[in-house]
């Protein structure tokens, strides 16, 4: 990738020497050796047809300085050129260059930086309150062994502070408002602390790995004949700028070194050049590099060319641009920047006065003279731009080249000021990283990028071969565009369909390639991808001879090895994203039970699915959100399938939001029948499942076996599919009816009885009978209808086994009719009467009369009808009641016998005569002889008449008498005692305790009227009843 544009000429044929270099806004600032200053204003617009940025010369201040201007800045605080010349730093006001301002106190000077930032005064850590910001100017200035810095507050002059130093600095560049860099030697570097006016040691790199510009992979005697090219033996000069406020970057020699404030190395890894560089600068992110003559390979030059066993150098000066995130080199340019043509000699000449200006994203100027002095005095001198292209056009051309990891580091280095889409462009980078690390075996770093980027899941299962990601698979050539890379070249090989060497080097970053890599091949304008091609196919052609080393059965092995690992990565990356998409889902009030009331995955396009956002889940519509839900479970489903075949079973069970069309044709390949049904049950596939269960009863022989698992999926099936309930359970009854009826007496799920019984009806009225009684009996049922539909059906049935001729089938259905009518009343009366026939069921319609209260009707059925006086007599029995209506029932049965309303040619005497002798108790003594008729002898009711007799008024005359006699016998014996008499005088002692009685309280005893004193009684009854014992 080329960050910079071809560089463009400002100025040519300069004659005069320019020594130094500074830009200020739209100004260019040119110091001569003369002691002049070339003032010029650089517009972006072109010059005629030759597309070249204009510079004016719009004033020259001659004779500035008596001597060469070594130096130029800009103090931007109080509007000022800063200029070195013969050891003295003038300040002078701009515009017009006054006034002239000598800095006495910076004598002798040698170099000097200018740094501004902004610091805040006045701020609280309580309040979090940062103060009133002031923007603060250091102008440091290093002179004969001591540093002199100037400051300014707001345009205000502060103290200057002056320190002494060991050694005279020879660069020196601000890193932060704190500290700056100093430059002894290309060696010697420090680190000086305003704060503390004291320095400390940059510690010495530690040997480590280094990114070699172009003499790395070279063979033996590669260097030898340099000692004729100018500039390699040449003595370096030191070499410093700062980075970011946390890093500078210090030229040592031949390497380059990233140090931290405190000193020490801030990087494992530096730069390694073949020569020290002449000249360098930065401008953010990347350094600038002057190398000498001769010290670059021409491989590494657009144009140029290796011979086998010898190394070819560029005999000029070569400009070198690196980055200073990954540290390859982006490009490599020879001065002049116009390749001679072929046969002519390279020319040789000098780059000097690298400088940038202070912006963010700044133009570079570059000023070249030849070296010959006879080409020089006629060319003159030429300025060249470089002009940085946009960020974006950055960020994409490394996309493009497939340095994910550059273009990641690029974007943390930019403000969001710079970049206005600098997080879009981020997450799409880091995106497309996480697919190079798959696509480079890192399964593990893949799905954790994935994760925190909440990249949809459908494009993360796209990564995976059909047997998992099905109708989402994409080819391996279309990833980086399905991640909003690149869209691949057709008929063209594709930077992101390299080796996984190339993958590793652009995921890596900071990780360059080792000392042992051949030196790398021409490249257009310094292309990176071009600088590391000779080193991967080397890597490649190692890779391939170790291949063809192996076994079929050995790549066989890695190859599932490795697609297993995938896939528990993917399971990991699934099983994180659903209790994740279920609770985003649940707080909708939307639930894996309703995914079958859901539009079907299926129903969406690959390009719909593709589509959906790569954003947190929060952020997502419901409808997205029931995609995201299908997409994961039905991937997941596919993971177990293919490497936990064991966990399908439990996923199935659950709810899920798997699309059934992706896996069933799977599950039945693979036989997982059992699986199958759960997510056919799952998804409310109920027809699906029972289809498959009939399917597979058909291998089995035992017809326990064969029904079961039928019988048991529709006894689960609630009354919301009573009519595939039904469907599906007319082959079930087919096989065995005493199986299937168990369908319908299931405890699991209430189905509706009426539908129920009104199918079995339609199968078989015995089935329905049977439903009918087990509801009645087992079930408790008190509904009418019922009870009523039960009747019905036992009178069909009897009567339908008449017509057959089936008298088995009769009796058994006339029986259990008779009972149901006799034995319960929940049933319409008049209604199964009705439907009795007129000439049959005598017995029934005796029931139903007697149930209706019709008893003398019931009683003449039973007599002349049935002529059954037993079953007559056991109705008396069973409804007489003393005390109620049908305390006279006896006596209308009598009067049935007695008295016939029609006529019969059988004796009903004899059973008059035997109800009479059994019940005559319960029988009206008037009434029954009344009836009686005149030819019954007294005989015949002899034991009628006995029981007469004694009729209950006869006993009650006795018993009164007696009681009327008893009482005046109790009476009399009352009389006598009352009359008798005992006379206390005062000389009568009691027989007891032998003293006088007194007016004592007394006690007179029977018999014989014995006295004693009260107290004395009972010990005297005791005496008594011992002598009359």
């Amino acid at each position: 990738m080329a960050p910079f544009s071809a560089p463009v000429p400002v100025l040519t044929g300069l004659k005069e020497r320019v020594e130094s270099l500074t830009v200020q806004g739209d100004k260019l600032y040119l110091g001569t050796a003369t002691g002049s200053v070339l003032v010029y204003k650089v517009s972006d617009e072109t010059n005629g047809s030759d597309g070249v940025p204009s510079a004016e010369l719009i004033e020259t201040k001659k004779n500035l300085t008596k001597r060469a201007i070594e130096q130029l800045g800009v103090v931007q605080d109080i509007q000022s050129l800063v200029v070195l010349s013969d050891s003295v730093v003038t300040l002078c006001g701009l515009p017009n260059f006054e006034p002239a301002t000598v800095l006495t106190q910076a004598k002798p000077a040698r170099v000097f930086a200018v740094f501004t930032t902004v610091q805040y005064e006045g701020g609280s850590e309580q309040t979090k309150n940062k103060g009133v910001a002031v923007v603060v100017t250091y102008l440091a200035i290093g002179c004969y062994r001591k540093l002199v810095v100037y400051s300014w507050k707001d345009g205000e002059h502060q103290e200057t502070v002056e320190t002494i130093l060991p050694h005279s600095a020879r660069t020196m560049s601000f890193i932060d408002g704190e500290t700056i860099c100093l430059g002894y030697s290309p060696t010697d570097y420090v680190l000086y602390s305003l704060k503390t006016r004291s320095t400390v040691d940059v510690a010495a790199p530690t040997q480590g790995p280094a990114v070699s510009t172009s003499t790395s992979g070279l063979g033996k005697g590669a260097l030898s004949g340099l000692g004729g090219y100018i500039g390699l033996g040449a003595k370096s000069k030191p070499s410093c700028f700062r980075i970011d406020d946390n890093e500078a970057f210090l030229a040592k020699e031949n390497n380059g070194v990233f140090i931290s404030l405190s000193g020490k190395p801030s990087r494992t890894s530096g730069i390694d050049w073949p020569a020290p560089p002449e000249e360098t600068a930065y401008v953010k992110p990347y350094i600038f590099s002057v190398l000498p003559s001769g010290s670059v390979p021409s491989a590494s030059i657009d144009g140029g060319a290796n011979v086998p066993g010898t190394a070819s150098f560029v005999p000029t000066t070569v400009l070198e641009i690196r980055s200073s995130i990954s540290l390859l080199t982006s490009q490599a340019l020879p001065v002049p920047f116009k390749t001679p043509n072929p046969g002519t000699p390279y020319p040789s000449y000098s780059a000097r006065l690298l400088t940038s200006s202070p912006g963010a994203k700044s133009p570079l100027f570059l000023l070249t003279v030849a070296t010959d002095r006879t080409t020089a005095t006629t060319e003159g001198s030429t300025l060249w731009l470089f002009s940085m292209k946009s960020w974006s056009e950055q960020i994409d051309e490394l996309v493009c080249s497939g340095a994910y990891a550059d273009a990641l580091a690029l974007l943390d280095s930019l403000d969001a000021v710079i970049l206005p889409d600098k997080e879009t462009k981020q997450r799409t980078v880091r995106g497309l990283l996480a697919v190079a690390k798959f696509r480079s075996a890192k399964y593990t770093n893949a799905m954790n990028a994935f994760l925190e980027l909440n990249i949809n899941p459908a494009k993360i299962i796209a990564l995976y071969p059909e047997s998992v990601s099905g109708r989402l698979s994409v080819p391996e050539e279309n990833w980086i565009h399905l991640f909003g890379g690149p869209a691949p070249n057709v008929g063209s090989d594709s930077p992101n369909d390299n080796a996984p060497g190339d993958l590793k080097a652009s995921e890596s970053g900071s990780e360059h390639p080792e000392s042992g890599q051949p030196q790398r091949p021409p490249s257009p304008q310094g292309s990176i991808r071009g600088l590391l091609r000779t080193g991967l196919d080397s890597v490649r052609a190692t890779a391939k001879k170790e291949d063809e080393l192996e076994t079929a059965s050995i790549k066989a092995k890695r190859k599932d090895f490795e697609f297993r690992k995938s896939v528990e990565e993917l399971m990991r990356y699934l099983s994180d994203r659903r209790p994740k998409v279920a609770g985003a889902l649940e707080a909708l009030h939307i639930t894996s039970a309703e995914a079958h009331q859901m539009p079907l995955l299926s129903a969406a396009s690959k390009e719909d699915l593709f589509a959906l956002p790569d954003t947190p889940l929060t952020a997502l519509t419901p409808e997205e959100l029931v995609r995201f839900a299908q997409i994961v479970d039905t991937a997941l489903f596919k993971c177990y399938l293919q490497v936990r075949p064991g966990l399908l079973a439990p996923l199935c069970r659950v709810a899920n939001w798997c699309e059934v069309s992706e896996v069933e044709e799977v599950l039945r390949a693979r036989e997982k029948f059992s699986e199958l049904i759960y997510l056919y049950n799952g998804k409310k596939m109920h027809g699906k499942a029972l289809d498959l269960l009939q399917q597979l009863s058909e291998k089995e022989d035992d017809m326990r076996d064969k029904l079961t698992p039928s019988v048991n999926y529709l006894q689960r099936l609630g009354p919301d599919y009573i009519n595939l309930i039904f469907e599906h359970s007319r082959w079930v009854f087919k096989q065995d009816r005493d199986i299937a009826f168990e369908i319908f007496t299931s405890e699991e799920v209430e189905l509706p009885r009426t539908q129920v019984a009104d199918f079995l009806e339609r199968l078989d009225l015995e089935l329905c009978v049977r439903y009918v009684e087990y509801l009645i009996s087992t079930k408790a049922e008190e509904n009418t209808d019922f009870h009523d539909r039960l009747a019905e059906l036992y009178l069909r049935m009897t009567l339908d086994a008449k017509k057959r001729g089936d008298t088995d089938t009769r009796q058994v259905m006339k029986e259990k009719l008779l009972h149901f009518i006799d034995t319960t009343t929940r049933y319409d009366i008049a209604k199964l009467f009705a439907r009795l026939p007129s000439d049959d069921l005598f017995e029934a319609k005796a029931i139903l009369l007697g149930r209706s209260g019709r008893h003398d009707n019931a009683l003449e059925t039973y007599v002349y009808r049935l002529q059954d006086f037993i079953k007559a007599e056991e109705y008396c029995k069973r409804i007489y009641n003393p005390e109620g209506e049908t305390k006279n029932v006896f006596l209308t049965l009598l009067r049935i016998y007695l008295r016939p309303t029609v006529k019969t040619s059988i004796d009903l005497l004899t059973p008059a005569l035997e109800l009479i002798s059994r019940h005559s108790p319960r029988l009206d003594e008037i009434e029954t002889l009344q009836i009686l008729p005149p030819l019954v002898t007294a005989k015949d009711v002899s034991a009628f008449l006995v029981e007469a007799l004694r009729a209950p008024i006869f006993h009650t005359r006795v018993t009164k008498e007696i009681g009327k006699a008893r009482d005046e016998q109790v009476a009399r014996r009352l009389m006598y005692l009352q009359a008798n008499r005992v006379k206390v005088t005062d000389s009568r002692i009691c027989p007891h305790c032998h003293k006088r009685l007194g007016h004592s309280v007394i006690a007179v005893h029977s018999p014989r009227g014995e006295v004693t004193h009260y107290q004395c009684r009972e010990a005297f009854s005791r005496k008594l009843k011992e002598l009359r014992g």
